[in-house]
């Protein structure tokens, strides 16, 4: 049995070109990163570019290598939709045939009276897709002065509360999510997660600070997650993948409010773990720069996290795997501030393994899971779908 571990990242939204598909969700033509590149002139990531970045993507400043240290590809998202859960969900060997309702024009009546039928708030405001920084600059007022949570969804399968902390405190933030989770969106209104979107300031300078929370549904099915823990295998997961997956399958759950600390807590961790698995999402790039239009904000993010790279790839011992890859497209140069459907890169590294192979494009994001399940000699299970690329790189 491999006594090594595997640190799995998340590079949430990064996604490197339109799906075959795109068009049926509103995406065709999405770039993230390439776009992304062409909004600054040039990108500079040069361990991802040796790893093997330019080889399946064309962004200027991300150049192929002729032989990458890594090996490399990209993968197709079978899922239904673009969300992070059924992105995360997929990772981990789960197709969701269905997409998560959207509601392009706010929650119908029924479900709000529900809501506050369940929660105990006293009324509402908003309820309409909205920027989640414009929203509580428009209605930020109005929610001190009546105490009334401001609720808004987006092109994505979501359900977001915001509210000011100095009104709502976070906890009763974090109850009013969890009823409407487990007690209001349910059924047809089954959204893939409800958010809390706290904020703070004073009228004309509200800010959202970083105790956001987003609760998902479970998981409706075994994940590699519950399969590594059900065999003994220490799992870990760092920043936002306790929410995605409920905790399920997770022995140890690192939340985080930045992208830098997300990194020193994935390093951290694999170092100090013989074998496991190390599972973090890095949400800023999606968060703060896809969702937002900033594409200098998202270069910048992309070199920072490059810039880091190193020093997870020195806490890897010789058994040890690093998988980097996306959960879906967020392109800040598109005419939407909602994810996008494109394919997600693939980079691998083994201190002892296999380079400059190139692993194709995967037919599905599950491909990692039966990866994960097979580097712990779990063999191929049935439960996940996808197939190992494990041969390939070890």
């Amino acid at each position: 049995m491999n006594q090594g571990k595997v640190v799995l990242i998340v590079l949430d939204g990064i996604g490197i070109g339109a799906m075959p598909d795109a068009r049926m969700y509103g995406d065709e033509g999405a770039n993230t990163l390439r776009h992304t590149a062409e909004a600054v002139g040039v990108l500079h990531l040069p361990h991802l570019q040796k790893l093997g970045l330019g080889n399946i993507v064309d962004a200027p400043g991300v150049q192929p290598v002729g032989i990458a240290e890594g090996c490399f590809g990209k993968m197709a998202e079978r899922s239904a939709g673009k969300d992070s859960t059924t992105g995360h969900w997929e990772l981990g060997g789960l197709i969701t045939d269905k997409a998560f309702p959207l509601y392009p024009n706010g929650f119908p009546q029924g479900l709000l009276d529900r809501f506050l039928a369940e929660t105990g708030c006293k009324g509402y405001l908003g309820n309409k897709p909205a920027s989640g920084t414009e929203i509580i600059q428009e209605l930020g007022d109005e929610h001190v002065r009546t105490g009334y949570p401001i609720i808004y969804t987006s092109g994505d399968s979501v359900f977001q509360i915001a509210a000011h902390e100095g009104v709502i405190p976070l906890l009763q933030q974090y109850e009013i999510c969890r009823a409407t989770r487990t007690r209001v969106v349910v059924g047809e209104h089954s959204v893939g997660r409800v958010i809390a979107r706290p904020f703070v300031g004073k009228s004309g300078s509200y800010t959202r600070t970083t105790n956001r929370r987003d609760f998902a549904l479970l998981p409706p099915g075994k994940t590699v997650l519950d399969l590594l823990s059900e065999n003994g295998v220490d799992t870990i997961g760092v920043g936002k993948i306790d929410d995605l997956f409920c905790g399920q399958g997770l022995k140890e759950k690192l939340h985080t409010t930045s992208n830098a600390e997300g990194v020193r807590f994935t390093r951290d961790a694999a170092a100090r773990l013989r074998r496991g698995l190390v599972m973090t999402n890095l949400v800023d790039f999606d968060m703060l720069f896809g969702h937002r239009q900033d594409a200098k904000g998202m270069a910048a993010a992309l070199a920072e996290f490059d810039r880091e790279l190193p020093s997870i790839l020195n806490v890897l011992n010789d058994g040890d795997l690093l998988i980097l890859t996306a959960d879906h497209g967020n392109d800040p140069a598109d005419k939407s501030t909602d994810h996008s459907r494109e394919y997600v890169p693939l980079l691998c590294y083994a201190k002892a393994g296999k380079r400059n192979v190139n692993l194709g494009t995967r037919s599905t994001f599950a491909d990692v899971a039966q990866t994960v399940s097979e580097f712990f000699s779990l063999g191929r299970k049935g439960a996940l779908a996808g197939n190992s690329f494990l041969s390939s790189v070890v």
